[in-house]
């Protein structure tokens, strides 16, 4: 089991957290930075984070900002990148279910350690349901 990580200098002590949980369950964890909470720009670690996806599609990510959502937008620019802000696992299990998300983007700024953990926990653990959500899926591009 691979997943890859990264966070903004707001996320970094939940990615911390996360990082070291996903180790205890046995995940290997690329970590794309940032390494402190030195103030950073956060398209600078989503970027290498969803180019890896690319190359890698069986795997997932986990992503987390101040509030989720500047690294949810950028992520969300690369078409195969379905990446979604999640503060509640019902949100973290539906959108693995109906949208097949394979990212996971967190606020940082708004969830305790164990609340960011359970989200995780479920987005990781809840499969695509697929059926009538695989024809919703095929229309999300534009191109």
């Amino acid at each position: 089991m691979h997943l890859s990580i990264a966070s903004d200098h707001a996320g970094f002590e939940r990615k911390e957290q996360i990082k070291a949980w996903l180790k205890d369950k046995g995940y290997t964890v690329q970590d794309f930075g940032t390494h402190s909470e030195d103030s950073v720009d956060y398209p600078d670690f989503v970027h290498p984070l969803a180019r890896y996806l690319k190359t890698h599609p069986e795997e997932q990510g986990i992503l987390i900002c101040g509030s989720g959502e500047g690294v949810c937008m950028t992520a969300n620019k690369y078409p195969h990148i379905r990446a979604a802000l999640v503060w509640k696992p019902e949100i973290a299990a539906l959108t693995r279910q109906h949208n097949n998300a394979n990212v996971l983007c967190l606020p940082g700024r708004f969830l305790t350690e164990a609340e960011a953990i359970e989200c995780a926990q479920v987005f990781l653990s809840t499969a695509f349901e697929g059926g009538r959500h695989q024809k919703r899926i095929d229309k999300m591009n534009y191109e």
